[in-house]
């Protein structure tokens, strides 16, 4: 992946055309938009993983509480 990272950093041509057009008229929301969609994408796995993990640990200590 790191071979390919100029690739990766390409955004799509439309979308940074229409931010760049909104943000020289003064209008960010669409960007600011943006970036939260960008943010919540990231978050949601972690958050997904984290839940999981709960409650994985959560049923193990159980297990182990009721073999004593």
């Amino acid at each position: 992946m790191a071979a390919y990272l100029p690739d990766v950093l390409a955004q799509c041509a439309m979308c940074r055309a229409t931010i760049e057009n909104n943000v020289s008229n003064g209008d960010t929301t669409v960007g600011a938009g943006l970036n939260m969609g960008i943010l919540y994408l990231f978050a949601a796995p972690y958050l997904l993983a984290m839940v999981i993990g709960y409650f994985w640990y959560k049923n193990a200590k159980m297990k182990k509480k009721i073999s004593y």
